[in-house]
């Protein structure tokens, strides 16, 4: 009995020091596919057919609303690392809002994309148009994920998972969703000054 908990335990110290390089080892995957996707935009901006346009106000309302949540979670981590679990569980929830707040405000932006006649799909797309939105859906995509690691961390820390110095999981969280939140920091300075 004693074996097979010292094995467990031995087992357990395995993944905790796999998780982060496998976290890593994932944003770095990530990030290629992103480049790649930015590298079609540019190379596309090459057509002659490529309109110019102006970035719709909302994406840098999402901006600043993913800029706020990246200091929310960081706070929130401290708070749970001093076991401050109420103020930690509030600092997750608002979080979480400003995430929600931050889809609301990038859907917003492809309706006034589309508002501005610059369609994804159909005969009145265009190359341009649907670049930039293709690059902004697939980093929603990643941001729904991020949502429901959020959701998860919520629940762990309600529940008291984190304790202890056991905040592993919360770390891998927030390391996810500062991740996110630069890449979409950079997407938006990229895209603000080549559209």
């Amino acid at each position: 009995m004693d074996n097979k908990m010292t094995l467990d335990q031995e087992l357990n110290v395995a993944r905790r020091k796999a998780a982060k390089p496998m976290l890593w080892i994932s944003m770095v995957s990530m990030t290629m596919m992103f480049a790649g996707l930015v590298s079609a935009y540019v190379i596309s901006s090459n057509r002659e057919d490529w309109v110019s346009f102006e970035l719709p106000p909302a994406l840098l309302t999402s901006t600043v609303l993913i800029i706020i949540s990246s200091l929310t979670v960081h706070a929130a981590l401290m708070a749970s690392k001093k076991q401050k679990n109420s103020i930690s569980s509030l600092l997750l929830v608002i979080t979480l809002f400003l995430g929600i707040g931050f889809v609301v405000s990038q859907i917003s932006g492809f309706g006034e994309l589309r508002d501005a006649g610059l369609f994804f799909t159909g005969p009145k797309s265009l190359i341009s148009s649907s670049m930039l939105m293709v690059i902004v859906f697939t980093h929603l995509l990643h941001i729904f994920a991020a949502l429901i690691v959020l959701i998860v961390m919520i629940t762990r820390q309600l529940l008291g998972k984190y304790n202890n110095g056991n905040t592993l999981g919360f770390e891998l969280g927030s390391i996810f969703w500062h991740f996110l939140d630069l890449l979409w920091i950079i997407l938006f300075l990229f895209f603000y000054f080549n559209t």
